[in-house]
């Protein structure tokens, strides 16, 4: 009869959920809840600082969870449900109301196609985990898609002095390119090989110093300019690689019609 106590108990426990990295996850869902709300009221500013708000939980409750050894299931359910919240709608929502909602079908057509994308994106990285090296990603990251949309709005708002709406047909492109990035093969590179607990050179410690020195003097710009070099290097990167392996493959065949005039 004890035993059969114990056992039940043991069912309860495992049962129940991990209450420190899901209270994170779900502040980050409540970012992008408060982004759709500020988004609707037309404050663009406050919506953008939201998503960003919202990226900053998303990196923290996974990485809680595997320090305190309470990764599980659930939490990683849960925090896919809530990305999709705060990083694809959210996003969208914001992005169609601050430069697409005038353009009709054609708008709100580019917002979903974030929405769906970013879906799509998380659907993938799910399934990928464990198969995809872990210092890249397969496909642009769905926070970092989001912090290009909520960066951008953020520096037309404090830099470029664009104040309310934007009229700028450009979004039509860019948006779809985000979501396109998201759901493509290109590699991007994960930062989780840095090392930043382990020992560095002194320069190394001294770069990392003068560039927090840059960010706070301009946060807004540097912040607009990390994460649009980011969802660019994948491109560049896969066209570097691209070329390199076409010269490559041309190098060997010159090699070997050469061996083939020489009789070789």
């Amino acid at each position: 009869m004890k035993k059969q106590e114990n056992r039940l108990k043991k069912i309860r426990i495992r049962r129940g959920i991990y209450v420190l990295p899901n209270l994170i996850t779900t502040a980050g869902l409540f970012c992008g809840f408060f982004s759709i709300i500020a988004s609707l009221k037309d404050d663009f500013f406050l919506a953008a600082v939201a998503i960003l708000g919202a990226a900053v939980f998303d990196g923290l409750d996974g990485r809680i969870a595997r320090f305190t050894n309470t990764a599980s299931k659930f939490g990683a359910e849960y925090d896919s449900l809530s990305d999709v919240i705060a990083f694809g709608l959210a996003p969208a929502i914001l992005a169609y109301n601050w430069a697409m909602s005038f353009y009709g079908k054609w708008g709100w057509l580019a917002a979903f196609l974030f929405v769906l994308c970013g879906a799509l994106r998380l659907a993938r990285y799910n399934i990928q985990t464990g198969i995809v090296e872990s210092r890249v990603f397969n496909g642009l990251p769905i926070p970092a898609a989001a912090a290009v949309v909520a960066t951008t709005v953020l520096f037309f708002d404090q830099v470029a002095g664009v104040q309310g709406k934007l009229h700028d047909p450009s979004m039509l492109v860019f948006v779809p390119l985000l979501s396109v990035l998201m759901v493509s093969n290109i590699k991007y590179y994960s930062f989780k090989d840095l090392g930043l607990f382990a020992r560095k050179p002194f320069m190394t410690f001294f770069l990392l110093v003068l560039a927090l020195i840059i960010v706070l003097a301009q946060p807004v710009v540097m912040a607009f300019v990390a994460m649009f070099s980011y969802a660019i290097s994948g491109p560049i990167w896969w066209m570097f690689r691209f070329s390199r392996q076409k010269h490559q493959n041309s190098r060997e065949r010159k090699l070997r019609a050469k061996e083939i005039d020489q009789g070789i």
